[in-house]
């Protein structure tokens, strides 16, 4: 069974549709990237996941449980964690309160996943005392994940987690991505604008336009197929 599945999605923001018809599903363990042009419908079908935009046809499933249109709050509780591609940091918090944050529901001792979060992100502990907003876009984007691991998440929904990050950064975001994928076995769904690297690490891949799927493959697949590699690869 599939953790994730979108049904024939349909909807946006008010009365004006986005996504028109969008289908996928993410099986547990898996890396999935959606990619396409701007204005496809990709960030807006990660936000009807987790509650922060409406579908009015079709359905989205989690676990085998209905989410469609759930609320937020009820979206993290059943597991997922939801990374934007902008404003995902407290600014003025340091990296520690930041984390702290990332626990919001939990009502137990989370000092356990906040050293495990530590591990994983070495610069982060390094950082704990710093305020997020003097980190470098990198880091930043090190603390976003960081933060969004602190509930403990069956899956990550990454919003184009490399946007506007120098090469270093972007190689090792995809570095960090796998990571949390293969050592702690989290299921990722990722937006991304560097499609090729995307697609390198990916179990599945997606191109969207026009808010439906115009290509669905593994990401090896997606990467050998020439219209694609033509009209979103550059090349």
């Amino acid at each position: 069974m599939s953790l994730l599945k979108i049904e024939e999605v349909r909807g946006g923001y008010g009365k004006a549709d986005i996504l028109n018809g969008c289908s996928l599903e993410v099986a547990h363990g898996e890396i999935a990237v959606i990619i396409g042009p701007n204005g496809a419908g990709k960030s807006t079908l990660m936000k009807a996941v987790f509650g922060l935009a409406h579908i009015h046809k079709g359905g989205i499933f989690f676990n085998g449980e209905d989410i469609t249109n759930l609320a937020t709050q009820k979206v993290v509780a059943h597991g997922l964690a939801y990374v934007p591609q902008e404003n995902n940091v407290f600014p003025t918090m340091t990296v520690e309160e930041n984390l702290e944050m990332g626990a919001f529901l939990r009502d137990d001792d989370f000092r356990e996943q906040m050293e495990r979060v530590f591990e994983l992100f070495p610069r982060l502990k390094e950082r704990r005392a710093q305020p997020a907003g003097t980190m470098s876009g990198g880091e930043r984007q090190m603390l976003a994940m960081g933060r969004a691991m602190m509930m403990e998440p069956r899956m990550l929904l990454l919003d184009e987690p490399t946007a506007g990050l120098s090469p270093k950064y972007i190689d090792q975001t995809f570095e960090l991505v796998k990571t949390v994928n293969d050592l702690l076995g989290v299921t990722i769904l990722m937006v991304e604008q560097n499609a090729r690297q995307a697609l390198e690490i990916a179990d599945k891949g997606h191109v969207l336009v026009m808010g439906r799927n115009r290509h669905d493959g593994t990401g090896r697949e997606l990467l050998d197929d020439p219209d694609v590699a033509r009209m979103f690869l550059g090349g």
